[in-house]
């Protein structure tokens, strides 16, 4: 962190009062310790937060619109048995960061963490890395959700309309700014009754899994169990059917990414050193539980695999739908159902990134930080933050209008940016434990398991973060590279300039003074 803190006064008096701006007399209490006045009203609870970070992860629609990865890599019985693998090693990650929630319960999230446990001698390079690898994370996740949403209008728009329309890259970036600007207006305007909207979202969540899965099952013709769990192919061309699955795993950690979208609302939420880790462990049962469910589904509805990757509709899901029901207008309806649920998550994610962006900004870590860090006194949101990153994602999306690879890159970037944050935050606690250094104390603990767990969530998230930058298919020209590496150490290099010419000349806040016992 890069500012002299505030001062910030803890008191005993009204220990017992609870109130929508303050929270809970932990709440406080939490805010004190990491030194932080309280800006932002706390008006989520329990519920509210299942439903934020449930529908932003979006779980069982993400298997849908993700599965070319598994196709290509692995098949039909490789695409289960990848998320199979991929849903036991993500538990892992997402329990080590609930407990690092409940220890430190803010806004900043993974690189509040770095700053507060990572070794001294790095804490302010690894803090601020980590934060620039987040805002640049949770930007092109909001690209990335404007972008298939999208992209889904579009292929709705083509079964229904094939002989008379013509696509044209244009379209999908006048789309993917209009649907961020509906998402930026969602966060404004309703921002005070967005917990009420997340709890009525997960409901549609849960109904519309069953509004999917029931007419698949009863429409389609299903091979035998054999053919589909038996199945593992590498069409990718790797020459190994066990890389191929590897890097098939982009797919579904696509899926499951995303567990700190709540951790960077904290300071909205009542009693959040409690109920945020409780609400991520949720997250992990119900939509990993659906997200296994669907792909399962997928793969036994499937079909040809050839006729739907090369589907006029640009998603094999639609596809599938329609070979299913048979009916352009049922599968249009399936389709606006999944369309709707990326919608939502794109309202999750934009507020996500703009409680991350002024989080960071708040402690002087980006480029015009005191306009970032303030708070619209009518709407109660940091406003700036959210028109920003419209901005942001607006440039971003002109990108599809030269070339939809260079953006595609910059979409799969999302994935092993926060997978980076996550590795950073995670090894700065599992070093601290290892060398017996305290640690804040945590409501919610795995006890005596988190060391091994810490572990394995590293280990998990390497595996998973260098095949993040694997192309699709093994055969690389400029129209199939992953480029994302590419603009992942251009981001990184960007950052280390900035540090160096301005951040860094920034006076660290003390550990002492930052962050109390």
């Amino acid at each position: 962190m890069w500012a002299e803190n505030k001062s910030v006064v803890y008191t005993t008096a009204h220990e017992d009062e609870v109130s929508t701006k303050t929270g809970t007399a932990q709440d406080r209490k939490d805010m004190w310790r990491v030194g932080r006045q309280q800006e932002l009203n706390r008006n989520f609870r329990f519920l509210s937060v299942l439903g934020f970070t449930a529908v932003l992860m979006c779980t069982w629609e993400a298997v849908l619109f993700g599965a070319s990865y598994g196709l290509i890599n692995g098949g039909k019985g490789g695409m289960i048995y990848t998320y199979l693998g991929g849903l036991v090693g993500f538990s892992f990650v997402i329990l080590s960061m609930a407990e690092m929630a409940s220890m430190a319960p803010t806004s900043g999230g993974q690189y509040h963490w770095v700053s507060e446990f990572a070794p001294p001698s790095c804490q302010c390079i690894l803090s601020y890395i980590t934060g620039w690898v987040c805002v640049l994370g949770w930007h092109t996740g909001i690209a990335g959700c404007c972008y298939t949403v999208a992209n889904m209008m579009v292929g709705v728009v083509a079964i229904n309309y094939p002989d008379t329309y013509t696509y044209k890259p244009w379209h999908v970036t006048l789309l993917v700014i209009a649907v961020a600007l509906v998402a930026l207006l969602f966060n404004t305007l309703l921002a005070q009754k967005l917990p009420l909207i997340e709890g009525i979202i997960l409901v549609i969540h849960c109904f519309g899994f069953f509004g999917i899965l029931i007419p698949l099952w009863v429409l389609s013709p299903r091979p035998a169990a054999s053919e589909v769990f038996g199945s593992i192919e590498d069409r990718g061309g790797w020459g190994n059917n066990g890389l191929a699955c590897l890097v098939g795993l982009v797919g579904p950690i696509y899926a499951l990414i995303g567990p700190d979208s709540a951790v960077h609302m904290s300071e909205e939420i009542r009693d959040a050193s409690r109920v945020l880790p409780l609400g991520m462990i949720w997250t992990l049962i119900l939509n990993g539980s659906t997200g296994f469910v669907m792909i399962i589904t997928l793969a036994f509805c499937l079909g040809d695999i050839d006729q739907v990757l090369e589907s006029q509709t640009g998603f094999a899901f639609i596809q599938v739908f329609l070979n299913a029901t048979g009916s352009v207008k049922a599968a249009t309806g399936m389709t606006v159902v999944i369309m709707i649920m990326q919608f939502c998550a794109a309202i999750s994610n934009v507020a996500t990134t703009s409680r991350q962006v002024y989080a960071f900004a708040r402690d002087k870590g980006l480029p015009f930080s005191n306009f970032l860090s303030k708070v619209n006194p009518t709407f109660t949101v940091p406003l700036n933050a959210l028109c920003v990153s419209l901005v942001i994602v607006s440039l971003l999306s002109l990108i599809n209008i030269g070339s939809s690879v260079a953006f595609n890159a910059i979409m799969s970037l999302g994935t092993a940016a926060l997978l980076s944050s996550y590795i950073i935050s995670i090894t700065c606690v599992r070093i601290r434990r290892w060398r017996k250094q305290p640690l804040p104390p945590a409501r919610w603990s795995m006890g005596k398991f988190t060391p091994f767990v810490d572990t394995v969530s590293i280990l998990v998230l390497i595996v998973i973060w260098i095949f993040s930058f694997f192309p699709l298919t093994e055969q690389v020209n400029p129209t199939t590279m992953n480029w994302s590496v590419v603009i992942f150490g251009g981001v990184i290099l960007l950052s280390l300039l900035y540090y160096q010419l301005h951040a860094k000349k920034v006076k660290y806040e003390d550990i002492t003074v930052g962050h109390r016992p």
